[in-house]
């Protein structure tokens, strides 16, 4: 099963870049541009077995990310990325990135996307992953910040460089329709949308209903807690909108893989999908998050070959290139 779930071909659409900032590349970032790399008060490596929370993590995954300062640091940090996807079986993946934890330290626009999209340019030449860029509005800093960024990020949604847009980071006393005009902007100039509705927050499941009925995303990461409401579920089911599951970040997080919600899903017909968020706080890579869940839910190798597939089915594709995955997928299975 182990050498079965590595060679599956995987569709990643839940991935921080930053959230793949390992514990060397940090210390080596910050030791490059002088800042605290280790063995000080801070230690930008450092990485716990557990979180308390969701701030808890979030205080640890910005503090990392203070080393990358430049267009080659975000070159570096995605061509690692890319090489270990590859060694996981990812053919293709929509990676999001942070851009105001990086511009409000004085880091340009366009360090931060030139780095990522050379990085892209050179995998793809190298018969890596394809890829694409998901640009996510931190939603604990002002509705105007994301605005103005969304306006600083239209010169690269013109050249395809940034596929859609997404909204993260503390949700808390943060709801999806705070962002609702924003969003519409988004979509006016082309972009595809998706949002973040953490497990275990506060009115997640009017959160849910927002993404659906207020800012009417295509896509929601994680989503789980769509299972308390039956019609909810029932609704994002009928929609097929894709729903971006990250077992080893909830268990890190909140204790559990959440496995069980992710079979009852399937059951329900829902679009659901495997992840690996920040794999380098959550101790695993895609691979490593079907693995976690096929031995805890005892999934066949078909249910595991249905989880790859949803990922395609709910990915930014055109639909050729759904079709030639999709089908990829059948005959690796058959």
């Amino acid at each position: 099963m182990e050498d079965f779930i590595r060679g599956l071909p995987k569709c990643e659409l839940h991935v921080h870049l930053e959230g793949t900032l390992e514990p060397g590349m940090a210390r080596a970032l910050a030791a490059r541009h002088g800042g605290p790399s280790g063995g000080g008060e801070v230690d930008l490596g450092a990485r716990p077995a557990t979180f308390s929370g969701l701030a808890d993590f979030l205080g640890a995954y910005y503090a990392a990310m203070q080393g990358l300062q430049d267009e080659a640091d975000f070159y570096e940090l995605t061509t690692a990325y890319l090489e270990t996807a590859a060694r996981q079986g990812v053919v293709y993946a929509e990676m999001f990135f942070d851009p105001q934890a990086h511009t409000a330290r004085g880091v340009p626009f366009d360090a931060v996307v030139g780095g990522i999209h050379r990085a892209q340019e050179d995998a793809r030449a190298r018969g890596g992953p394809d890829t694409a860029l998901v640009m996510c509005f931190l939603r604990d800093a002002p509705v105007a910040s994301a605005a103005e960024t969304l306006e600083a990020s239209l010169p690269y949604r013109e050249r395809g460089w940034i596929l859609g847009v997404g909204l993260d980071s503390d949700e808390r006393g943060h709801p999806p329709a705070e962002f609702a005009e924003v969003f519409r902007s988004a979509r006016a100039a082309g972009y595809r949308l998706t949002m973040h509705c953490d497990p275990r927050q506060e009115d997640s499941v009017a959160h849910l209903w927002q993404c659906l009925e207020v800012v009417g995303v295509e896509r929601i990461d994680h989503g789980i807690e769509c299972l308390a409401d039956p019609a909810l579920t029932a609704e994002i089911a009928r929609r097929r909108i894709g729903l971006t599951a990250c077992p080893l970040s909830n268990l890190r997080l909140y204790g559990t893989l959440m496995a069980d919600s992710v079979t009852e899903l399937l059951a329900r017909g829902v679009l659901v999908t495997l992840n690996s968020d920040d794999p380098a706080y959550f101790g695993g890579y895609i691979a490593d998050n079907f693995a976690a869940v096929q031995e805890a839910a005892r999934l066949s190798r078909a249910e595991m070959a249905r989880l790859a597939s949803n990922a395609f089915e709910a990915s930014w594709l055109t639909a050729e290139r759904k079709r030639r995955y999709l089908a990829s997928v059948d005959e690796y299975l058959a």
